[in-house]
């Protein structure tokens, strides 16, 4: 079920013009603003699940953020989740809400659009840049009053629709499903597009205009967007660290300036693929198309309609609905139109296979859309196998966290600020402890470092409403000197929370050394009990 929402904004619009140009007539927006749901419900038709895809980058919380975040679709999610599972803890109920990515290259949820944070006046329409300070300068910002404000706004823009198709949900998907999947080499797909010329993708590459970023996030270095040229210094820098890309690479990328020539390098291991996945999975007549990388909204849009005319060419399929289900399967940066590419903002350096990449994802498609229609995914082939890497040929540049100290007569889990004795709804709690490297954790998945906790005075026994999972709280760790740590827990208390006595606790582990042997030791630590009230007057 489809419904319009105004919850994004193209922040290329000249590549977007320049894709548009030739479909003006066909669309009357330059980013897709419909959400599709997908209403699951067990034998007694009672919900059990949805998922919806929407066109719009997870970038509300901007560069500057250093919190792990879900951002706007994991806020949307959140949202459903809690209303579907009352009170159940973030992930622990039984229905689940998917909120997937879709033809999302070109698009911000930083509706604002970007203007010089030093200035307050519109960047250069062209580069993305600020006469002074550069890219960086240059920021897109959203509807709300700091990035927290907009990821909220958005992400409830998205779950408003999303719960309103789902309630309003009527028409039932009935039918088989099928899958095609198959392995290419995008390096070397061949694609006739008239009756007279051929054109083929290339080795991966990145262009110059790649460091430059986007209005999302600028780069830090003196890179803009719209770079058809190189430059000599950062030309002989590359050429002596990384290696001059072949004259075939380069002559097979124009426009594009080559910054990293990836699928000419190899060591350690190959910086790009090379061998990609592509997939559709039909559902009744919904058709899941499965792209592996950032496609944009022309690109989308095309591959859609190429897909939805192979699906009913053979008079199976009516009425079909064609979703791209972006990011999936593995990652190949951004999929750009060809007149996209010609710009070469950040999206078209960005388009490691060259400026026939989309052209050759639509002749794939195409064959997997027609394999359906004809019922005959089986017979079509695997084609080559993705390399394999073995775990011992794998590394992290990240080195392994340190010991943890504390301060002397202290020990982790102490609280180093307290609590304030009673808050009022819509107040923010604030209490740090004595910590460790949160690294020391290990695997996370089934705990977390915060609770924010009621406590029932019937039973005298303490209940956990929230954790670190929650929108509602916030995880500072900060590093010190001489290995020592601490962590700033928040609560920000809901308008709606009921009067009563709460605490905070913090969870971690810190590690230590016995001889030569590095040992890891949990710990707790908890806030003084306090209260939460309707309302109070400062003394």
């Amino acid at each position: 079920m489809y419904l319009c929402i105004f919850s994004n904004f193209s922040h290329v619009l000249i590549s977007s013009t320049a894709g548009v140009v030739i479909d003006l007539c066909r669309y009357k927006q330059n980013t897709d603003k419909q959400v599709l749901v997908l209403k699951f419900t067990d034998l007694d038709g009672d919900g059990i699940g949805m998922l919806s895809w929407f066109a719009v980058h997870a970038v509300s919380m901007n560069y500057t953020n250093r919190m792990v975040s879900s951002d706007n679709m994991g806020y949307a999610s959140y949202l459903l989740e809690q209303d579907k599972n009352v009170g159940a803890l973030p992930g622990q109920g039984h229905f689940v809400a998917g909120f997937s990515s879709s033809n999302l290259g070109d698009v911000s949820p930083n509706t604002r659009g970007p203007r010089c944070a030093n200035t307050g006046l519109p960047c250069d329409y062209l580069n993305s840049s600020c006469p002074v300070g550069g890219t960086k300068m240059c920021q897109a910002s959203g509807p709300g009053d700091d990035m927290f404000d907009s990821t909220r706004i958005i992400g409830h823009n998205i779950y408003r629709k999303a719960k309103e198709l789902y309630v309003d949900a009527v028409e039932e998907v009935t039918g088989f499903l099928h899958s095609a999947h198959q392995w290419v080499n995008m390096t070397d797909v061949t694609v006739q597009i008239n009756s007279t010329h051929m054109v083929s993708t290339c080795k991966p590459a990145l262009g110059y205009s790649f460091a430059a970023g986007t209005t999302d996030g600028g780069g830090d270095l003196n890179f803009t967007q719209g770079a058809v040229e190189g430059d000599p210094f950062w030309d002989g820098i590359r050429d002596a660290l990384l290696g001059k890309p072949s004259n075939q690479t380069q002559e097979c990328h124009r426009p594009k300036p080559i910054l990293f020539s990836t699928g000419e390098m190899n060591w350690p291991l190959p910086w790009h693929p090379q061998i990609v996945d592509v997939q559709i999975i039909t559902i009744g007549s919904v058709a899941v198309v499965a792209v592996p990388g950032e496609i944009t909204t022309m690109s989308g849009r095309r591959l859609r309609e190429a897909v939805k005319q192979e699906l009913e060419s053979e008079g199976t399929f009516r009425d079909s609905e064609v979703v791209i289900a972006g990011l999936s399967n593995m990652y190949t940066h951004y999929i750009t139109t060809y007149e996209e590419y010609q710009v070469q903002r950040y999206e078209g350096a960005s388009t490691i296979y060259g400026p026939h990449t989309l052209s050759a994802y639509l002749l794939k498609y195409r064959g997997l859309a027609r394999a359906i229609a004809q019922g005959r995914e089986s017979d079509l082939p695997a084609g080559p196998q993705p390399p394999f890497f073995p775990d011992q040929n794998l590394f992290s540049l990240l080195p392994a966290a340190s010991v943890d100290r504390k301060p002397t007569n202290s020990s982790f889990g102490d609280v180093l600020q307290q609590v304030y004795p009673i808050y009022r709804q819509g107040d923010v709690v604030s209490v740090s402890f004595v910590a460790g490297n949160p690294r020391h954790a290990g695997d996370i998945r089934d705990k977390t470092f915060v609770t924010v906790e009621i406590h029932d005075n019937r039973t005298d026994t303490w209940e956990v409403i929230y954790t670190d999972a929650s929108w509602e709280t916030r995880f500072h760790w900060l590093r010190g000197s001489d290995r020592r740590s601490n962590v700033t827990v928040e609560w920000h208390i809901p308008l709606l929370t009921p009067s009563g006595s709460y605490r905070i606790k913090h969870f971690g582990s810190y590690k230590q050394m016995k001889g030569l042997r590095p040992v890891i030791t949990p710990y707790e630590g908890t806030s003084g009990v306090f209260e939460v009230t309707a309302s109070f007057y400062y003394q």
